[in-house]
C-alpha cells in the first residue's frame, strides 16, 4: 500500500534531526518543512516519498 501513496503520513523517530534531514535534502528530496520546534514541545520536520506519502521525522529526546 504504501507504493501506491495511500498512507496520509507515517511518523518516524531519530536521535539526530538535522543530520537526517540534510542527508534527505541533499539527495534531492521533496522537502515539505525543515526542522522546526512546534509548539507542543516536539522538533520535527516532513518530506514526501516518491509515492508521495508524507514522512514527518521527529527529533528524540
Amino acid at each position: 500500500m504504501m507504493a501506491k501513496g495511500t498512507y496520509q503520513s507515517i511518523m518516524l523517530a531519530t536521535k539526530d534531526l538535522d543530520g537526517v534531514f540534510a542527508k534527505l535534502e541533499s539527495s534531492g528530496a521533496e522537502i515539505m518543512q525543515e526542522p522546526i520546534d512546534q509548539q507542543w514541545g516536539s522538533r520535527d520536520c516532513a518530506v514526501r516519498d516518491p509515492s508521495g506519502n508524507t514522512v514527518r521525522i521527529q527529533q528524540l529526546s
